[in-house]
């Protein structure tokens, strides 16, 4: 059984990875986002409630996502294992996973840290690029359009967003230093711990590297 939980800086990668393994290990890959998205999409109370806080510009409480996470794991496709992504965030929902998998008579196989380079991680977001009217999204570095500053779908100038600028993203990697190296060292005090490498080259190789790497555990 692979019970796996992601953890990685914005931009890491930890999403792209996480949808490689689920396909070699048969197991579902399970975002907060996704979450989120469906129970509001299905209008569940807990999708309501989440939704509420969202419109209001909140953080959606830990009890609301937490809850939504044991409906998740509670269904027949986790009973063979399942990838968490988003999730946990810091200590406390550490904490609830561990006391909630311990009820399901489940535990951690291991705690995936996909690392890279703060540089490459600025490189990586700062570069995108969306045109604001068809939506179509670009990477200056990555996948840059055609004609320079203009989309290749519409012919409309493309901009980089308010949160893809260097400040915002510099911001967002402080808050995930901040919420997410207690969880590191949680986690490697407990041996569950596995490094992942996601810097540079192939997705498709890194996630083979570490298929490896659990298949060893």
């Amino acid at each position: 059984m692979n019970n796996l939980v992601f953890l990685g800086a914005p931009g890491a990668g930890k999403g792209t990875l996480a949808a490689i393994l689920k396909e070699k290990l048969h197991v579902p890959h399970i975002s907060t986002g996704d979450l989120f998205r469906d129970n509001i999409k299905k209008h569940t109370s807990l999708g309501d409630e989440a939704e509420a806080y969202i419109h209001e510009g909140k953080l959606v409480p830990d009890e609301v996502t937490e809850a939504m996470l044991r409906d998740r794991l509670e269904r027949q496709d986790c009973t063979e294992g399942f990838i968490l992504d988003g999730f946990p965030r810091n200590l406390s929902q550490a904490a609830y996973l561990d006391q909630l998998l311990a009820e399901q008579s489940k535990a951690l196989t291991a705690v995936v840290l996909v690392d890279v380079p703060e540089k490459v991680l600025l490189d990586r977001l700062t570069g995108r690029r969306v045109c604001p009217e068809c939506q179509a999204t670009y990477h200056v570095l990555f996948a840059p359009p055609a004609k320079e500053g203009l989309c290749d779908r519409c012919g409309a100038r493309i901009i980089q967003r308010e949160d893809d600028q260097e400040k915002t993203i510099r911001h967002r990697l402080e808050v995930y230093r901040e919420n997410t190296f207690p969880l590191i060292r949680y986690y490697e005090e407990k041996g569950l711990l596995v490094k992942a490498d996601n810097s540079e080259g192939e997705a498709d190789d890194h996630a083979e590297e570490l298929f490896r790497k659990l298949m060893k555990r």
